[in-house]
């Protein structure tokens, strides 16, 4: 899987890679859109203020489903000025009750596949942007750690998915490091997710 960028400061062509860098390091370099104009973050714009001026200047509003983030994707959405412009709603679905009665997620897909699953994160995002009305839904789930782990699904197993319009993307992620530097690395690229869709 390949993001539609280059990280010129850096050299990098694939983004995958950029999911290591938090929102300090990402200050400064410049995010430059292949067929698509450029883009700046300075040490005080980090990767969801570059999301908001997007989505506000194409009149665009989204939605979140989150499990193993627990709302950090929100949070980091809404930790900009007039973000209410454009965001939402967010929903924490951390149970699979949860996320069959909030998100309409498939009873039988949660038993056959698994709340950490491509096709959980699909219909994840799908539902926040049903029941939301926006224009694009994000849902996240996976294994934050440092237990719950499996041989088939290891900690750090992340699935995200973003669906807008008639685009849906389904990712998976094997991110590593410590709780909450999986689930900042997952926010990350959920938000880089979010331009890529939009910008596609």
């Amino acid at each position: 899987f390949k993001f539609n960028y280059l990280i010129q400061d850096l050299g990098f062509c694939n983004l995958i890679e950029l999911y290591v860098l938090n929102k300090v390091e990402l200050s400064g370099l410049i995010i430059k859109f292949k067929n698509n104009g450029i883009y700046e973050c300075s040490k005080d714009q980090g990767i969801e203020e570059v999301v908001g001026k997007e989505l506000r200047k194409r009149g665009l509003t989204v939605a979140t489903a989150e499990s193993c983030t627990g709302g950090l994707l929100s949070s980091r959405i809404t930790d900009i000025p007039g973000s209410s412009n454009y965001f939402n709603r967010g929903v924490v679905s951390y149970s699979n009750i949860a996320k069959q009665d909030f998100l309409g997620v498939s009873e039988f897909d949660l038993e056959k596949y698994g709340a950490v699953s491509e096709q959980v994160a699909k219909q994840m995002a799908e539902g926040i942007r049903l029941i939301s009305g926006t224009d694009i839904g994000v849902g996240i789930t996976g294994i934050a750690g440092p237990g719950g782990g499996s041989k088939g699904k290891p900690v750090g197993t992340v699935f995200i998915s973003v669906c807008y319009g008639n685009k849906i993307k389904v990712e998976k992620f094997q991110f590593k490091g410590t709780r909450s530097l999986i689930k900042n690395f997952a926010v990350n690229v959920a938000l880089l997710m979010i331009l890529d869709i939009i910008k596609s």
